[in-house]
């Protein structure tokens, strides 16, 4: 990984002359005052290796009349230099060859240069970044969306089945009445069978009536008509003993179901209407079910994806699409989590590139900041950083331009002797 060697910055914005090496690896701290030259030692650095983008709007020191200078050695050898009325830059590797912008793209990483740019993004933003940068995002993305479509079509489905259910368990249902609707054709056929039957029966009766006025007649007769006698009386005993078999049906029950039959299919097709509400709730809610089983395992291909990936941090996740770190999102974390988690996804960005520079580090305390540099040192990263405070956390105090502590060049005192890039 690339670090910051050496860097030296003359009548750069509210720099004089300023030499500094900062740690390797760990952070270094560069403290001070308000407009001291703290954040133009930081913007010196961006527009040294980061290009004209981050060309400040008034580079030139105020009263200079010493175009800016700048001087970076990083630990690859690279000398990178910004010189001159233009402020051309100038690239030398330790073999002595040029280079321009497109060799210090290959190992300087923008957002290491801009790293404020990173963490002032909103927390989707910040997830979506990650994502991209492990290349899962556009894979994370068709699963959310896909979540979202069967959550959508789940919750629906569930409204519907609770719908159903409450609506079947508000209707009435009769025990009481058939399973099928009747029909009034088929009660009034049973009836008229009943009633063809009942008048054979009562047909047999006249018959019997007759066949006894006969026995009577013929019992006067019956010194002259023995034979006659003999021959009815055995009619007379066929049919007698017919008749004793012979039971009446009663119509009454047809007929109480034909005058009933509307409010029987009434109450049937009640019956009817409950059973089908329940069997569409109960087909509803095994909807609901293998929806949920789809939705589950479609959160399960996140979590695997996600667990699964090459995350630029152990503890890094991302979590209903906002970033997350150890079980936190970003407005929970701490400060040093926070430039934890910003510092490892620039070394994700480019593994090249093994510094970043930060600006305004006073909002943190010292315990914040102890832990931060131990992480970076750890990591084997740098980071150079400013901070309004002139305490024993700083590395170096910036006081007026210069370094606190290192007299100003002699050749400063006089112009016309000073060459830029000598101290």
């Amino acid at each position: 990984m690339t670090k910051i060697h050496r860097l030296e910055i003359e009548n750069v914005k509210r720099v004089k002359a300023t030499r500094i090496e900062p740690a390797q690896n760990g952070l270094t701290v560069i403290g001070g005052k308000n407009n001291q030259g703290k954040t133009s030692v930081l913007d010196a650095i961006a527009w040294a290796l980061g290009g004209d983008r981050y060309r400040p709007s008034q580079p030139f020191r105020d009263g200079s009349t010493i175009p800016p200078y700048i001087s970076l050695t990083l630990s690859n050898g690279l000398v990178v230099e910004r010189k001159g009325k233009n402020s051309d830059l100038k690239v030398t590797d330790p073999g002595g060859q040029k280079g321009g912008q497109q060799l210090l793209n290959e190992f300087v990483e923008q957002l290491a240069l801009d790293l404020p740019r990173f963490l002032q993004s909103s927390s989707k933003e910040k997830a979506s970044s990650l994502l991209q940068i492990i290349g899962v995002g556009d894979k994370l993305f068709e699963l959310e969306k896909q979540e979202e479509e069967i959550y959508n079509k789940r919750h629906a489905i569930g409204q519907i089945a609770d719908q159903k259910e409450k609506f079947a368990l508000e209707m009435p249902y009769r025990t009481d009445v058939p399973k099928e609707l009747v029909s009034a054709s088929s009660l009034i056929e049973k009836q008229q069978d009943i009633l063809a039957k009942n008048g054979e029966n009562q047909r047999k009766r006249r018959n019997l009536i007759q066949l006894e006025d006969e026995a009577a007649n013929i019992q006067h007769k019956i010194d002259a008509l023995l034979k006659q006698q003999s021959l009815v009386q055995a009619d007379l005993e066929i049919a007698r003993r017919s008749a004793e078999d012979l039971q009446d049906e009663s119509t009454a029950e047809l007929e109480a179901s034909i005058r009933n039959i509307e409010e029987t299919n009434r109450l049937v097709r009640a019956n009817l209407d409950k059973e089908k509400a329940e069997e569409d709730a109960l087909a509803y809610r095994n909807q609901y079910r293998e929806l949920t089983a789809t939705l589950e395992a479609v959160r399960k291909s996140k979590i695997d994806l996600l667990q699964n990936a090459d995350l630029p941090l152990p503890g890094l996740s991302v979590e209903d699409g906002e970033l997350c770190y150890k079980g936190h999102k970003w407005d929970n974390m701490s400060g040093s989590d926070q430039l934890k988690v910003s510092t490892a996804i620039v070394r994700k960005l480019n593994p090249k590139c093994g510094f970043v520079l930060l600006d305004k580090l006073e909002q943190m305390d010292i315990d914040t900041l102890n832990e931060f540099g131990e992480w970076l040192e750890a990591e084997g990263l740098q980071a150079i950083a400013t901070r309004v405070s002139t305490g024993g956390e700083c590395s170096i105090i910036i006081e007026d331009g210069y370094v606190a502590g290192i007299d100003a060049p002699a050749a400063l005192s006089k112009t016309t002797s000073w060459k830029a890039g000598e101290f």
